[in-house]
């Protein structure tokens, strides 16, 4: 991504209205703030050095900076030294040492021609341009120029870090010790939109009558990814990172503040909302505060009303979006909705009052409809407001036709900034809605994990609200609709994935210019890790990433209609990807159903990329159901299940538990005319719908795994009778259905963010001051990343919450450094996973876990629901602690699963720095076969 694209999205970030009782807008909302009056920048000012110290490059691999340090090579508790070199492989003479850089309009450029980057390519392709660097530079803080005037209060810092995967601040030098532990905030690598800045607590306060100055460090990884290609995005040899750095002053006034771009609200047809859901974004600039009311103006009072679909608290400096349920009764023909929010604090009673503007259209019709599609909305995860956009079929129809369900590509806005461009290159149907998910930001989670329930969610909210009126009804489809699913770059890769996971629930794919997973995007071979760590333990951390590699799971499409497309030339995802994907596929079944389109000599995005004759024939006989049979096209099939809980069925068969949680579980069928036969690999449990089957198998018999099971007669009868076995001591017996299905969604950390609420993160009631900031670091992150609300309580109010029953139902995150609180001890002490407490530390397998520097992250049974999850993020001390918080994953391709114990020589050494990791088995059980410590 170019800079000038760069500072255009800066554009689109928040602005915050501090001035009491006075009208603002910057193009979202309109506030009103009835609460004390602040200004910023009154009385502290800060100034960021243009001068830049570069060290680097030094070869990594997508993501290994989450283990190493992000100040690798450099222990930031010793001075630096601009004079030393360090070894890098990258450079002539095998050694690098500091250079200077300078930002401009608050953009640093680092590159490094002297690096003979040709050659570097020639044997390891993009995977040799991918490097790491240390930025450093120096902040000066001035205090108010006027003492009369000068708060008492010390000032935290915003900062908004682009393109960058993380910064800290360094106190002044004769103020920092070997105790120092730096805290560290992830940047907004992807640069984007909506995401409100880092506020920043200074590490040592400023003083009162003269500047003071802090150095800041930041870590700047280049990924292919991010930065593309350089030959073909600058013309030359040498990759460039471009990294925003940009750095205010926020006075800690106890106040609230409207965030503008995080607005939910939908579009208004024949002025009636197309969706229910309304969100608020709110931002405490300092102290604690709960969204307490919400209501309407009195000159909209007759045509609808509004509630809080729950109160919110909202933690200092956080931001959040307010969930606010709409009723409607009369059409409305303004221009904005008018709310006013009761806001309440421990000692202060405030009203917020907001004007959303709206857009309105007339029904749709068959040569009428909003150019850049209507924006309906929901409530994610049940409470999280969210949206996305539709494109209306041409006619309605008595048999409603599959939607199709369209995913957009890596640093696209579908809400925003690219909407129309986006709405454009897709092909309006005559009986098929075309929905348009967000995938919960740009780059989401590369349509994985929350970005795919919501994808899923979207098709039930269209048919919810296509149901809500009479004029819509005859528009409207089931809510467990199958659907044809497009996509492009890394919504064609969605397409494979979400494809290859739910494959009854799709009625074809139609894939562009997709990858086939991250690890052969850019290959792992210059990792630094792979230098330090047993390979076999390195196969279990990586077993993470199983979930997510499509070509293991293309057993479940290869009865599927597919029309695979890519552009000859394609700059961004090389084009074998696509051809491997379908040679892949046609190993499973020499017959599959699949079409490869390669348009010669076009790049990544080209015009009339799905407006083609091609597309269009494809996409209108799938549709129509002539394409597609309603049997399989082969009686010899597999399915393929990574974790149990994420995977759909195939052709009625669905896989419930695995043998081995962690290793891959493959389930195959051959029916013929005198039995079916099923052949399972790592299978615990496992069903099939009998009305799924073909017509023509009826009272046959039924072997699995050669064993002969019985069926009654009646059974054959019941098109909806689900027949389960379980495998106990090798031997297959029919099961309760309902025993099997509560699985947890174990395999990986990273399964914490699939949460069906608010994540609610718990941490310490005593000095909980370094764990706050760790806990609004994680809250931040998940809303800048994954528009993912989180609620932060201390662990008395868990305890409270968890004896009257009103703990939340989502997932937990639960950080603590060295004594565990009662909280933590009254889950622990249930001893449902292999993790004891010993004194006032953890201990697993019989090792006490309080090493210097270490971390532990594990998944937990929820206390209260049987398919949600907690996440403990322990450190033995500060600096174990700052570990685990880095290690929290945010991102794709972060190698962590269910458990994980890291120790300092991370720090170095990356994952060679893990001293033990696993997958739990089932019941949370110790899995020996996925484990090592």
């Amino acid at each position: 991504m170019v800079a000038d694209a760069i500072r255009a999205a800066l554009l689109t970030l928040i602005g915050l209205n501090l001035s009491a009782a006075t009208s603002t807008s910057t193009g979202d909302t309109q506030a009103v703030m009835t609460i004390p009056a602040v200004t910023e920048n009154q009385t502290w000012t800060v100034s960021l050095s243009q001068d830049w110290d570069v060290l680097g490059p030094f070869p990594i691999h997508a993501r290994e900076q989450h283990f190493l340090s992000p100040s690798f090579p450099l222990k930031l508790t010793d001075p630096i030294d601009l004079n030393a070199t360090w070894p890098s492989s990258y450079a002539d003479g095998g050694s690098v040492g500091w250079t200077k850089a300078q930002s401009l309009d608050d953009v640093i450029e680092v590159s490094y021609p002297s690096v003979r980057w040709a050659a570097l390519r020639a044997t390891e392709g993009w995977a040799a341009l991918q490097h790491h660097s240390v930025l450093r530079s120096v902040i000066t803080v001035y205090p108010p120029s006027n003492p009369s005037n000068q708060e008492t209060s010390i000032p935290r810092l915003l900062v908004d870090l682009d393109q960058g995967s993380f910064f800290t601040l360094l106190p002044p030098s004769d103020n920092k010790d070997d105790k120092f532990v730096p805290e560290w905030h992830a940047g907004n690598i992807y640069a984007l939109g909506r995401a409100p800045p880092n506020a920043v607590s200074l590490p040592y306060p400023p003083s009162t009558d003269s500047p003071t100055t802090y150095e800041i460090v930041v870590s700047g990884d280049y990924e292919i990814r991010l930065f593309g290609d350089p030959r073909f995005d600058l013309g030359s040899e040498v990759p460039k990172t471009s990294i925003i750095l940009t750095v205010d002053i926020q006075d800690t006034v106890p106040a609230v503040v409207r965030v503008d771009s995080h607005a939910v609200v939908s579009d208004f047809v024949d002025g009636w909302a197309f969706g229910n859901a309304v969100g608020v974004g709110l931002r405490s600039l300092d102290g604690w505060w709960t969204v307490t009311g919400a209501s309407v103006s009195a000159n909209l009072a007759e045509i609808f009303e509004v509630s809080l679909l729950q109160k919110t608290r909202i933690a200092p400096t956080q931001t959040r979006i307010i969930p606010i349920t709409l009723t409607q009764r009369a059409p409305l023909r303004h221009d904005s909705i008018e709310l006013t929010l009761t806001v309440e604090s421990q000692d202060t009673v405030s009203e917020v009052r907001i004007a959303i503007p709206v857009e309105h259209y007339a029904q749709w019709s068959a040569d009428d409809v909003p150019a850049a599609g209507i924006k309906a909305s929901f409530f994610y995860g049940t409470s999280m407001p969210a949206s996305f956009i539709v494109i209306p079929p041409r006619e309605p129809t008595n048999a409603p036709q599959p939607p199709i369900l369209a995913l957009h590509g890596a640093g696209l806005d579908a809400l925003k900034e690219h909407r129309l461009s986006w709405v454009e290159a897709l092909p309006r149907q005559r009986h098929s809605w075309v929905i348009l998910p967000a995938g919960r930001t740009e780059w989401g989670l590369d349509w994985h994990g929350p970005s795919t329930r919501e994808a899923w969610n979207t098709v039930e909210a269209l048919s919810d609200i296509l149901g809500a009126r009479e004029e819509w009804r005859s528009w409207s489809f089931a809510p467990d609709t199958r659907v044809l699913l497009m996509g492009h770059s890394n919504g064609g890769q969605g397409a494979w994935y979400v494809g290859g996971r739910y494959p009854d629930r799709i009625v074809g794919v139609v894939p562009a210019a997709g990858y086939i997973k991250s690890q052969a995007y850019v290959p792992w071979v210059q990792s630094r890790s792979a230098h330090y760590i047993d390979p076999a333990l390195r196969a279990l951390l990586d077993s993470s990433l199983t979930p997510d590699d499509n070509d293991l799971f293309l057993s479940n499409l290869a009865d599927t209609p597919i029309l695979a497309i890519h552009g000859g030339d394609d700059e961004n995802v090389p084009v074998w990807h696509t051809r491997e994907l379908v040679a892949t596929l046609k190993t499973w079944n020499p017959h599959a159903n699949v079409t490869y389109r390669e348009d010669s000599g076009e790049h990544h995005w080209y015009e009339g990329l799905f407006l083609n004759d091609a597309v269009k024939t494809f996409v209108a006989s799938i549709l129509s159901g002539e394409g597609a049979t309603a049997a399989p096209s082969s009686r010899s099939y597999t399915l393929t299940v990574a974790v149990p809980s994420d995977s759909g069925s195939l052709h009625g068969w669905s896989v419930h538990s695995l043998s081995i949680p962690g290793r891959l579980g493959r389930l195959g069928v051959d029916i013929e005319p005198g039995g079916i036969s099923v052949r399972t690999t790592n299978i615990k449990a496992f069903s099939i719908r009998l009305g799924s089957l073909p017509e023509d198998v009826k009272n046959v018999p039924f072997l699995v795994d050669g064993q002969s099971v019985e069926l009654d007669e009646a059974s054959w009868d019941q098109p909806d009778f689900f027949l389960a076995l379980a495998q106990e001591q090798g031997v297959w017996s029919p099961y309760p259905l309902f025993d099997v299905q509560s699985v947890p969604p174990t395999g990986r950390i990273l399964n914490v963010l699939s949460s069906a609420g608010p994540i609610t993160i718990v941490i310490p009631s005593q000095s909980p001051s370094a764990q706050l900031s760790a806990g609004l670091r994680i809250a931040h992150n998940l809303d800048v990343y994954h528009k993912l609300d989180a609620d932060i309580i201390t662990e008395d109010e868990a305890a409270t919450r968890m004896r009257d029953g009103s703990l939340a139902s989502a997932n937990i995150v639960v950080l603590a450094r060295g004594e565990l609180g009662a909280f933590s001890r009254s889950i622990l002490e249930e001893a449902r996973t292999p993790f004891k407490i010993s004194g006032t530390s953890l201990k697993l397998r019989g090792r006490l876990l309080n090493g210097p520097s270490m971390a532990t992250l594990f998944l937990h049974p929820h206390p209260t629901n049987a398919n949600s999850l907690v996440l403990f993020a322990y450190g033995a001390d500060m600096s174990g602690f700052e570990r685990a918080v880095r290690l929290f994953p945010i991102r794709t391709g972060v190698t962590v699963p269910d458990w994980i114990v890291v120790g300092r020589q991370a720090d170095e050494r990356g994952t060679g720095g893990v001293h033990g990791a696993g997958v739990w088995g089932n019941n949370w059980s110790w899995n020996e076969a996925m484990s090592a410590f």
